[in-house]
């Protein structure tokens, strides 16, 4: 069984899993950085209020 690129649907190459090339990984990052992509979930009512400290682990 052959995994599939997530971008393209090519086979994947295991230098770049789970992409087949270089460029489908730099569309995914691309896609993450300019937020296409979003995580379901709640936002705190009062997130923007926080100052970058309030997040601890």
């Amino acid at each position: 069984m052959t995994t599939k690129c997530p971008i393209c649907s090519r086979p994947t190459e295991p230098t770049v899993r789970p992409f087949c090339s270089r460029r489908c990984a730099d569309v995914d990052l691309k896609r993450w950085l300019s937020e296409d992509y979003i995580l379901p979930g709640d936002t705190p009512a009062d997130f923007e209020d926080m100052e970058p400290g309030d997040l601890r682990h």
